[in-house]
């Protein structure tokens, strides 16, 4: 009898599901989230994500770098409850940040940590995640410029951030309204946690805009 080879579509090899933070961010689809930065709408310089419904998903809420000097912030869900915290770890030369699952506590071990893979010029950054899997992430693009790729070591993309086209009129907002759209079996909040430290070691940039403002949450 001939033995037949059997084999596998390059399409059909998908990436499993990748649970860093929180399995109730995983989603079936591509979901596209806007991120805003809400120091347009109140005092801070904090985050809010929303879905295309308008609904809140995700907060990050800061209040200047008199209060913690801005090497800690929190990741909250739409309640208020703590999913994740970033913090600076010093002295590094590499801008490295760690993450701890819910509120950190003295003594408690990160989940993940990005850092620069140069300590000079425009570079990638390197994300690796402490769940025993040695699982690695590139970050690749200009976040200045909200256009980056976030994709994995067989170099499938997970997330991307993006600037956004408001759909009515088809004009490109401000670098303060953006775009993360998370790809199916990635871990959204892991995601928003990654944009959180992009924005901390790329500092403040300039906020862009318009003569008019445009309502950024719900999509048509």
């Amino acid at each position: 009898m001939e033995l037949v080879e059997e084999t596998i579509p390059k399409e059909g090899k998908k990436m499993g599901e990748r649970i860093v933070v929180d399995k109730a961010y995983l989603y079936q689809e591509d979901k596209p989230l806007t991120v805003c930065k809400t120091s347009l709408f109140y005092t801070g310089d904090g985050f809010a994500a929303y879905d295309c419904h308008g609904d809140i998903i995700f907060r990050v809420d800061s209040y200047g770098p008199d209060t913690r000097d801005n090497d800690e912030i929190v990741l909250m869900d739409a309640t208020g409850k703590c999913l994740l915290t970033v913090k600076r770890k010093r002295p590094t030369l590499h801008q490295r940040w760690e993450g701890f699952l819910g509120e950190r506590t003295e003594g408690q071990k990160p989940i993940f940590s990005v850092r620069r893979s140069s300590i000079i010029g425009r570079c990638t950054m390197e994300v690796e995640v402490y769940d025993g899997t040695g699982e690695e992430y590139i970050i690749d693009g200009d976040f200045s410029q909200r256009s980056c790729l976030i994709y994995d070591t067989e170099k499938r993309t997970v997330a991307e951030i993006k600037r956004k086209v408001d759909a009515s009129t088809n004009v490109m907002l401000g670098r303060d309204v953006f775009t993360l759209e998370i790809k199916p079996g990635f871990d959204g909040a892991f995601a928003m946690g990654l944009v959180v430290v992009l924005d901390q070691i790329n500092g403040d940039d300039p906020v862009e805009i318009g003569d008019e403002q445009v309502h950024p949450f719900v999509e048509d």
